[in-house]
């Protein structure tokens, strides 16, 4: 209960410049002003606000229908059954590539043109990202898709919106390049074309080797992506995507929650999210120069570092990460690019975001959330650093040195129920944090619990001005190392004394069999004075009954070994 109330002081993070970050759609007066919307609108019975049943796929559709014509003049609708995007968690996208574009971490890309280029991987009937960056920041589009029904539907959505055609084009996913060759040029799935400068150089070693640490039920094998579907020549700023995220449709109909309709090309692929955006590094690196930026959607943080690995290993020059947070839906956005940097990037000491979090799942009943706050306070303290922990709150508040940083990176403190912390500051029970001097760093941890065997950890840097903010991010990375190794390692323990007692239950089993005369002969006749009462555990420790049987037995085996002339 404690964790609900917590969450419910920290709203969902959203982009500053959504338009719905201060003013979140109001129902009411959409009701009011769209009477085709009035009959999904209700008032809630606890609260009295007004709402809408987000498991009705025509309440959500008709929903994304009025704000983008309130908000955006934009003419819009889909087919029973297509996927429906929810309009401040696609802006939210949108911003994020726009901060991308104005940032000067990699050069920019000549033979765009004026403006602003995007290609929209997979653009679906609904249209939602070429529609929104064209309305909103002016920009030019490809959309691509494989269905008849999405690409005629994304056509008409922008033929109904005479004021950005012209911006934006619909391209069918096809391959442009002659399949029907044989030889060499021809494309067997996993692979992607390159030409023939590009097949002797580097670049080729780096796409096989992301092919051989896929996972090969992994593989995505459907239709063309990038390469195959980008023309010769054309130049992009950027790519985007909202790939399919399950594995099976049984998988994608888990939510009970909410209805966004959504088809098997759309929802679906073998592999999941992991194997289509892996196709989407594969491509990039034969279209390294094509885009200054190659961004997707990713739907599970699991597969976040994984693909960010992955991206390592085929040399970008800079990988950014980003959360979409809106209502109870979270997402992560990845963004990475080969293009030379600007400037040099000191990833230590410039923080790319203020906050930090990881799942810690499948835990037994022995790992609370309070068991977990008090492993987090004691990782810190054995670094010497100050902890000022709140139980009520499920809060930990941490002021760290320079010392006590490196001590952490570079030593890695094993948590102890014994440390004691040189904090100079009083400890309290309240939630102010710590002071925070320039020098030092200064940070909060906060454990909820999502559903029974699963903690978020989540942590935040409330002072970016510390010299030491950029240490954040690889202190944390070390704290979830820790506290899942701790974890696992009293698993375990738990685990061999469980063992243990089914052993000696075993054991006691055993010696009910022997006769007292056979247990007086092994030298334990206590033992078995204890057996025929039946209270061995009373009288005898379990400790002492495994000791006397050991010493026995390794006399019996001694005597019979020096008869046998061994």
């Amino acid at each position: 209960m404690q964790s609900k109330k917590r969450r419910r002081l920290e709203p969902p993070s959203i982009h500053p410049r959504n338009r719905y970050s201060e003013n979140p759609p109001d129902f009411h007066l959409l009701a009011s002003l769209y009477p085709s919307f009035k009959p999904y609108v209700f008032s809630s019975p606890r609260d009295g606000r007004a709402r809408i049943d987000w498991t009705d796929f025509n309440a959500t559709r008709e929903l994304t229908r009025v704000l983008l014509l309130h908000d955006h003049s934009l003419n819009w609708w889909i087919p029973d059954g297509q996927l429906c995007p929810t309009v401040p968690n696609r802006s939210n996208y949108i911003h994020w590539i726009e901060d991308l574009l104005s940032s000067d971490v990699v050069e920019k890309i000549d033979g765009c043109g004026d403006g602003v280029r995007g290609f929209d991987i997979g653009t679906g009937a609904n249209c939602i990202y070429p529609l929104l960056g064209a309305s909103l920041r002016g920009w030019r589009f490809v959309g691509s898709d494989v269905t008849d029904v999405a690409l005629e539907w994304a056509q008409r959505n922008v033929e109904s919106n005479p004021h950005l055609s012209d911006l934006i084009e619909i391209r069918q996913a096809e391959d442009i390049l002659p399949r029907e060759e044989t030889g060499t040029d021809q494309l067997l799935p996993g692979e992607i074309a390159l030409n023939s400068e590009e097949k002797l150089s580097n670049d080729s070693c780096i796409v096989q080797k992301v092919g051989m640490i896929s996972d090969e039920r992994k593989v995505y094998q459907g239709p063309p992506v990038l390469v195959g579907v980008v023309r010769d020549g054309e130049k992009f700023d950027f790519c985007m995507c909202n790939p399919p995220f399950f594995e099976s449709i049984a998988e994608a109909g888990r939510n009970p929650k909410s209805s966004c309709g959504g088809t098997l090309e759309e929802m679906v692929c073998p592999g999941g999210e992991q194997a289509f955006i892996t196709r989407i590094i594969e491509d990039s690196v034969a279209l390294k120069h094509s885009f200054r930026w190659f961004t997707s959607m990713v739907g599970r943080k699991a597969n976040l570092k994984l693909l960010t690995s992955k991206l390592r290993e085929v040399g970008v020059s800079v990988v950014k990460t980003t959360e979409f947070v809106q209502g109870y839906t979270c997402r992560w956005g990845l963004g990475w690019s080969f293009m030379s940097p600007t400037r040099k990037m000191i990833t230590s000491q410039v923080p790319e975001k203020n906050h930090q979090s990881f799942m810690l799942e499948g835990l037994q009943r022995q790992f609370g959330a309070m068991q977990v706050l008090k492993l987090v306070e004691s990782f810190f303290l054995a670094s010497g650093a100050c902890c000022k922990c709140n139980l009520s709150s499920f809060i930990v508040d941490i002021n760290a040195s320079h010392q006590n940083c490196d001590a952490i990176l570079n030593y890695g403190p094993h948590i102890s129920g014994e440390c004691v912390s040189q904090c100079p500051y009083e400890t309290t029970s309240g939630t102010n944090s710590l002071p925070s001097p320039l020098d030092e760093l200064s940070f909060r941890v906060s454990v909820f619990e999502q559903i029974p065997g699963t903690l978020l950890v989540r942590g935040s840097l409330p002072n970016r001005q510390s010299r030491l903010s950029g240490l954040f991010s690889s202190i944390f990375q070390k704290l979830e190392e820790t506290l899942k190794k701790e974890i696992k390692d009293k698993g375990n323990r738990r685990c061999g004394t469980k063992q243990a007692v089914e052993w000696q239950g075993s054991l006691l089993q055993d010696l009910r069999f022997l006769s007292l005369d056979e247990l007086e002969d092994m030298g334990i006749k206590r033992i078995s004075e204890a057996l025929s009462t039946e209270q061995i555990s009373l009288k005898i420790p379990w400790s002492l009954v495994v000791a006397y049987f050991s010493v026995s037995v390794v006399a019996c085996m001694f005597t019979f070994g020096l008869g046998m002339d061994i």
